[in-house]
This record gives structure tokens, C-alpha cells and sequence, in this order.
């Protein structure tokens, strides 16, 4: 299964910038050191941006839970990256109640995970 609306995800700048790529966020910074190291930057956010957002359409639903604020749907898959590297990502994404739309809530390699 795709993510639902898939074609309405959204991938917010302040949650690339402020937290995916910010080296100084408390739970952010080991998710920056590792997208960079890839060749994302924060002055190029919006190529993070894009390459989460083209994930959440192309990749299946790995895993989809109820919360109180909505239903969230993971998806992993490789990662189109600045250098070429393909690493294999877990997304999280959320439909907020009342919304349709996906909006990306993390991202983050798996290998963090083992």
C-alpha cells in the first residue's frame, strides 16, 4: 500500500532546517550529521526536502499506527542523495485530523536503529 494522499505530502522547512539539518537541535543533530554526510545541506534544504517528499510517493506503507493526533505510515527505502549514495530510510508521516494531506513527521537511517 502507498501512503494515502501520497500526491499531497508535504515536507515542512522548518522541519528540514530547524530539525533534520540543524547540528545544533537536541534530537536533530545526529539526523543532520548523517544527511550530510550524504551531501544534504542547510543552505539546500529544499533538496532534502524533495528527496523525503519523493520517498513518501514512491515507497510502500511499511507500517501504519492510530494516535491521537492522526494516522502515521512509515516508509523506508533508499534515499536519492546529492552524492549518489542510496542509504535506506524510515519516513514517518502523519495525517493530521481533520487534514488529508500526509505531512512528514521524521526521517532517519536505519542503521541509527541497529
Amino acid at each position: 500500500m502507498k501512503l494515502p494522499n501520497a500526491d499531497a505530502a508535504f515536507v515542512e522547512e522548518e522541519k528540514v532546517r530547524g530539525y533534520l539539518l540543524n547540528s545544533e537541535h537536541r534530537y536533530g543533530a545526529s539526523k543532520a550529521k548523517f544527511f550530510e554526510e550524504f551531501g544534504f545541506t542547510l543552505q539546500d534544504w529544499e533538496m532534502l526536502a524533495n528527496a523525503l517528499h519523493e520517498r513518501g510517493q514512491q515507497h510502500d506503507v511499511s507500517k501504519e499506527k492510530q494516535t491521537g493526533f492522526g494516522p502515521r505510515n512509515e516508509v523506508v527505502g533508499e534515499l536519492t542523495t546529492p552524492d549518489g549514495r542510496r542509504p535506506c530510510v524510515r519516513t514517518v508521516w502523519q495525517v493530521d485530523k481533520g487534514e488529508t494531506a500526509p505531512r512528514l513527521i521524521t526521517a532517519h537511517s536505519l542503521e541509527d536503529l541497529a
